[in-house]
């Protein structure tokens, strides 16, 4: 599933179509999950003749804002993704939609729909999305923000903490592990386990990860032999900092990985 550095290199996409309007609106695959949450004639209607203003991400959803009171908001579940066709680009199998300008369309696909769509209307952001928890690099999310968390969760292991999105948002299943790996915490850690020292470290690692995937996705899609994402999967696979195989198992239902020598099941205090 797209996370959070994933969705905003989508974002980015859509957006070079800012400032162009919307000439015309293709829609397919109606009766699809994906348009449980909006009407396609009330979208087409809506976004009809409008300029595309402005956008914005927020953990695994985007906000595309059309003229000055038309809101839409993209979820891309498992397999969506936004892409940039020619003018004249006609749907195929798994697209859902499409924006057409004068220069380009701009696309929606998704394969297993599991993506939502949905549309507001109103001179302010929505409430739904005003609602949201701050975002991961916000001033607003704070080492005491996690602490908190950590003591009213004190017996979710922390691969299941960080996957909670009501206060990591935007953190998927491949983003929890390289955090962990980064800041050595065992994934099965009790969350109310750690002592301040380790929130503290958990929380520089929430946020340095974050940093670095952003730069990364934007720059290349690609990441470097250092990060256990590019050995997570591997057959085999070996810990980037000591060499030892690396362990998987599920965890609340995920696959985990990480290295079972530097992240020990330590010992630590409430």
């Amino acid at each position: 599933m797209p996370e959070l550095a994933e969705v905003e290199h989508n974002r980015k996409v859509w957006d070079r179509g800012r400032g162009q309007k919307v000439l015309s609106v293709a829609v397919k695959n109606i009766r699809s999950p994906v348009w449980v949450r909006v009407r396609p004639a009330n979208l087409i209607s809506a976004l009809t003749g409008k300029f595309l203003q402005d956008s914005e991400t927020h953990g695994k959803q985007m906000l595309f804002q059309f003229g000055r009171d038309n809101w839409l908001a993209i979820h891309l579940g498992m397999t969506g993704r936004l892409s940039l066709q020619a003018a004249d680009y006609r749907l195929q199998k798994h697209d859902q939609l499409a924006l057409r300008q004068a220069k380009q369309s701009l696309v929606f696909s998704d394969q297993r729909r599991f993506g939502r769509l949905r549309l507001a209307q109103g001179a302010d952001r929505p409430n739904w999305w005003t609602r949201l928890p701050p975002p991961i690099l916000s001033a607003e999310f704070t080492k005491s923000w996690v602490a908190d968390f950590c003591a009213r969760r004190k017996r979710t292991p922390l691969k299941s903490l960080l996957l909670m999105q009501e206060r990591f948002p935007g953190i998927g299943n491949w983003m929890a592990d390289e955090i962990l790996w980064r800041a050595r915490l065992n994934p099965k850690i009790p969350a109310g386990t750690l002592s301040p020292a380790l929130v503290a470290k958990l929380y520089r690692s929430i946020r340095g990860v974050t940093t670095a995937a952003l730069r990364q996705i934007d720059e290349n899609w690609s990441f470097p032999s250092n990060w256990l994402f590019s050995h997570r999967w591997e057959a085999g696979g070996h810990c980037p900092r000591c060499g030892s195989a690396l362990t998987r198992e599920k965890i609340g239902g995920r696959t985990t990985c990480w290295c079972p020598v530097c992240q020990a099941q330590q010992k630590t205090q409430i």
